[in-house]
């Protein structure tokens, strides 16, 4: 088994291994170590004797460390002896099981003596089972920040005794944002993989659509909640589409609609519709622009107006870089690159997305379309050097070599 193999696993596995080490301990820091600790043991054990149970045997040997942790600690030898007859945690866990503990897990990561920052670092962590390089991807900053976010939050939960337990229901509207945020991040980590060599993860996406269906099970009556699940839902519908059997991308316009999910579109739908009646969210307005795309028989047939007007009112509720990229984006399929290009010009301008391959790509496929194909092909290969994704690059290389 390669290492490869074990990073798999514990992307599956983390959320519940961490989870179930902090019910048994109390102590969310200990067990977080403690299940680091078992992956760095199978990364050396495994290739040289796969376990018949690699979901259980980091279980029993992040038990072990925790165990062996808290009798290091000479102040919590009494808490130790509390531990000795605790029924044993069972070795078999089953992959489809998702119970409160995670969401325990998330709440207490999303805390509010934590900063924003480090609630969805600290999440993405423990619960998306992401490493710290993903994590400084997804925020667009350094390794060393997001390491030091996620170190901080553990000593400060630590310090604030926060129990392990789902919170009352008061306090996890307050909450909620977090964990919606960190859902969403990871979701975005499996639809568009920011390293690998595969551009779609979706035994982490699809995580990250059980966490958000689990959640809106637990908070029926937040719109936003559905609103989340929606995106999830419909964005997920074109993964069948969205890469060649060799794992390279497939753009939008050459995606075959057919191989698009039904099924997953009509469950978008439905939890689209869930989130409309009190008024759309940031996440419900994604979902919508999400349910226009997939509504629609081709990229000519879009409604491509609404979308421009969903990113506006989108750009008024949760102001981003990304989502005015992403509106001037809508606004060239609607009036025509020579409207749209100012927008991203200036969006170059102010350096808002610094290191992000994002902004050139989208800057390269309009001078594209309006023939400047030697400034194209600048911003293109541009791109591709800040890509992280190799599929995505290689697709970035093409394009720059048409022209």
């Amino acid at each position: 088994m390669d290492p490869a193999e074990v990073g798999a696993v514990w992307r599956i596995e983390s959320a519940r291994i961490v989870a179930a080490l902090t019910r048994f301990t109390g102590d969310f820091g200990l067990a977080e170590d403690a299940a680091q600790e078992a992956v760095a043991e199978a990364l050396v054990s495994w290739p040289l004797n796969p376990p018949a149970s690699p979901a259980g045997w980091l279980m029993a040997t992040a038990r072990r460390r925790a165990i062996d942790a808290i009798r290091r600690r000479a102040a919590l030898k009494d808490r130790y002896a509390q531990l000795v007859p605790a029924p044993v945690i069972e070795e078999e866990i089953d992959p489809d099981r998702i119970d409160d503990d995670i969401l325990s897990l998330m709440f207490i990561s999303c805390h509010p003596v934590l900063s924003p920052e480090a609630r969805v670092a600290l999440t993405l962590r423990v619960v998306g089972g992401l490493t710290t390089e993903q994590i400084a991807r997804a925020f667009l900053v350094s390794v060393p920040t997001v390491q030091a976010r996620i170190t901080r939050a553990k000593k400060t939960i630590a310090a604030a005794g926060v129990p392990f337990e789902l919170p009352p229901a008061d306090e996890r509207r307050e909450r909620l944002g977090g964990v919606l945020s960190a859902i969403y991040l990871i979701f975005t980590e499996g639809s568009t993989a920011t390293s690998g060599d595969q551009l779609v993860r979706r035994d982490v996406a699809y995580e990250a659509i059980r966490l958000a269906r689990t959640l809106a099970a637990l908070q029926p009556d937040e719109p936003e909640v559905h609103g989340l699940l929606a995106l999830c839902e419909l964005t997920a519908a074109r993964f069948p589409a969205r890469t060649a059997d060799d794992g390279s991308p497939i753009l939008l316009e050459d995606q075959d609609r057919r191989r698009w999910d039904l099924s997953a579109v009509r469950r978008g739908l439905a939890a689209l519709a869930k989130a409309s009646p009190r008024g759309l969210g940031p996440y419900g307005l994604q979902a919508a622009i999400a349910a226009t795309h997939a509504s629609a028989p081709s990229v000519e047939a879009t409604d491509w107006d609404r979308i421009v007007v969903l990113y506006e009112a989108l750009g008024r509720v949760a102001p981003s870089p990304i989502v005015d990229l992403n509106r001037a984006v809508a606004v060239a399929m609607a009036s025509g690159p020579a409207v749209a290009l100012p927008m991203v010009d200036a969006l170059a301008a102010s350096n808002r997305l610094p290191g992000s391959h994002l902004l050139p790509t989208v800057r390269g496929e309009l001078l594209t379309r309006l023939g400047r194909h030697s400034e194209a092909r600048t911003e293109l290969e541009l791109a591709a050097r800040l890509c992280t994704n190799p599929q995505e690059r290689s697709v970035l290389l093409r394009k720059a070599a048409a022209l």
